[in-house]
């Protein structure tokens, strides 16, 4: 509270009580640049009754170097037991989503992506290849209960389901397979063949000039696909704060612990001794990542509630199962417009 309403408070004590009466009615609040978390963070606000949000999200994630464990390791490495290892995979997805409240305490959601890979391979015998990628992904549909809002704190919860729209037999043309394509690897496929469970819940805080958040999310995988494997389940803890620099900007930093589980099962048409990304040993990890951005939010005029969020995030600790390529940086920009 400002220094000037606490001066005013001590001077007249009968208005403490008048003042913490009307604090514990008032709502928290979408509409400020900090109204929403971090552009990479989904499900995270609501929307009120009949009111529809469509996005439009850009994220580009970059793999570079080996790691094995919580160690970086080399291509020597690698190469001693595989006769082909990636050195690099840039990573594009197009992000559209759309979101309808039919009441209050509901907002409804649907999302789908594009995305597109590249993946750099050197061999045991110093060739070197490039495998690509690219396609649609799965489709996500979601539900969120809101359970209160009031004191400027709301709580709210996500029940969502992807359904496998996504290709898990893309293919590509390598060296050993020339001329012809052959299946490529885990982390090349496009969706995830099965249909996933999506929970999540989300607590949000505000006061005049910061504002704060927490998300816990879980995704579940049921059964196999296709190709006989399932990937792992993930579980995600992300905390973020925002500070209001203006009516229409705020800046924020975020701090997201995450779990990956290994894929279960395997591909009969992958080799898991011809490249470490056929070998499911070397799947899934823990991570703690942080990044920093700014949103920023029209409130008035022709183009109220347009928002424009930028977000760069680093991994801090990265120990993953096996040996694999190590996550780089991860550029997250995108538009959101309410009406």
């Amino acid at each position: 509270m400002k220094l000037k309403i606490c001066a005013i408070l001590i001077m007249a004590g009968g208005l403490l009580v008048a003042q913490d009466d009307q604090q514990n009615t008032t709502e928290w609040s979408a509409g400020r640049p900090d109204g929403h978390a971090p552009i990479s963070v989904m499900g995270d606000h609501m929307h009120g009754k009949g009111e529809w949000m469509f996005s439009y999200r850009y994220m580009y994630m970059n793999m570079d170097e080996l790691r094995a464990g919580s160690d970086d390791a080399t291509t020597d490495q690698a190469l001693a037991d595989y006769m082909v290892t990636p050195t690099n995979m840039p990573m594009n997805m197009h992000m559209l989503g759309a979101m309808y409240a039919p009441s209050d305490k509901i907002t409804l959601m649907v999302m789908l992506n594009y995305l597109s890979m590249e993946m750099d391979h050197i061999t045991r015998m110093g060739g070197s290849f490039t495998t690509e990628a690219s396609g649609f992904g799965d489709i996500r549909i979601s539900g969120l209960y809101k359970f209160f809002n009031k004191n400027r704190q709301t709580m709210h919860g996500q029940l969502g389901f992807s359904i496998p729209t996504g290709s898990v037999t893309e293919s590509d043309v390598t060296p050993a397979s020339a001329p012809n394509e052959t299946e490529l690897p885990y982390p090349m496929q496009i969706g995830s063949g099965t249909f996933d469970t999506n929970l999540a819940l989300t607590y949000l805080g505000q006061t005049d000039q910061i504002s704060w958040g927490s998300q816990l999310r879980g995704i579940f995988r049921f059964g196999e696909n296709e190709r006989d494997y399932r990937y792992g389940n993930r579980y995600s803890l992300n905390n973020w704060f925002a500070v209001k620099a203006s009516p229409w900007l705020s800046v924020s930093a975020r701090l997201e612990g995450l779990i990956v589980g290994e894929i279960e099962g395997a591909d009969p048409n992958l080799n898991p001794m011809m490249v470490i990304t056929a070998d499911t040993a070397n799947s899934g990890g823990t991570f703690v990542n942080g990044g920093i951005g700014f949103n920023t939010y029209i409130p008035s005029g022709a183009l109220k509630n347009l928002r424009f969020g930028l977000e760069m995030a680093l991994p801090l600790v990265q120990d993953l199962n096996g040996i694999q390529l190590k996550t780089k940086e991860t550029i997250t920009a995108g538009l959101q417009y309410a009406f």
